[in-house]
């Protein structure tokens, strides 16, 4: 528990800081002094490096405000920020909250578009106060599996389309789900759609594949791949 409320204490949610490290210089009052002098020493012998893209901070009120919602089975009204910046407004059932990484998402009903979508928390600003309330529905499928599959259209900056010259089995073995889907293009070729928040990472991607492959889309991602490529000639003499 201690090792948590450290954690939390640096972690991606705002509002919570200050409270974990209130209850965390009661829960160390109570310790017996050999795990306290072991907390201790695992927080003064532990190096936090941060990731190379921090996630966004969400804030504690909107997670507690869409948890409540989720219990009571209200209607969730909130303007929403799609990843070209616009904005709408939207009113769904909310399901269920996700932490996946560095990220929180919404997964949630919404009878505008007759479909489960998934929204990324931080992008969220509920209104108030909440809509009426509705009768449960059964979500098809594993809520995680939903969230890992709604990932790549919620929340990348950036998309690609790349054609892989391989099967699609071999692919599709070769990567984790969120990091995109395969699509069959024959026998031996398959196309790779993916994404990320920088063209970097998807090169990177890419090149764990170890396979052979076109980009189709976007132009900026093979203008990239060109310049790593020259850099990786240069720097192997």
């Amino acid at each position: 528990m201690a090792v948590g409320l450290r954690t939390a204490a640096g972690g991606s949610v705002a509002g919570i800081e200050e409270t974990s490290l209130r209850a965390l210089a009661k829960l160390e009052q109570v310790l017996p002094h050999r795990l306290r002098r072991r907390v201790t020493a695992l927080h003064t012998h532990t190096v936090r490096v941060p990731h190379d893209q921090p996630g966004p901070t969400v804030d504690a009120g909107t997670l507690s405000v869409i948890g409540a919602a989720c219990r009571d089975r209200e209607r969730l009204r909130f303007d929403y920020v799609r990843h070209d910046g616009t904005a709408d407004r939207r009113d769904v059932e909310p399901y269920r909250l996700v932490n996946w990484g560095r990220r929180w998402y919404l997964v949630a009903f919404d009878p505008a578009r007759a479909d489960w979508r998934t929204f990324r928390v931080d992008r969220i600003t509920p209104r108030t106060p909440t809509g009426p309330r509705f009768t449960a529905r059964e979500l098809p499928g594993d809520v995680v599996d939903r969230v890992r599959h709604g990932v790549s259209s919620a929340a990348w900056r950036h998309r690609a389309r790349v054609r892989v010259h391989a099967p699609a089995e071999v692919v599709a073995d070769r990567i984790n789900p969120a990091v995109g889907s395969v699509e069959p293009a024959g026998d031996a070729a398959c196309l790779l759609h993916t994404g990320a928040d920088r063209l970097e990472t998807i090169a990177v991607w890419l090149g764990l594949l170890d396979l052979d492959f076109t980009v189709e889309d976007p132009p900026e991602l093979a203008d990239l791949l060109r310049t790593l490529a020259a850099r990786y000639l240069r720097a192997a003499g």
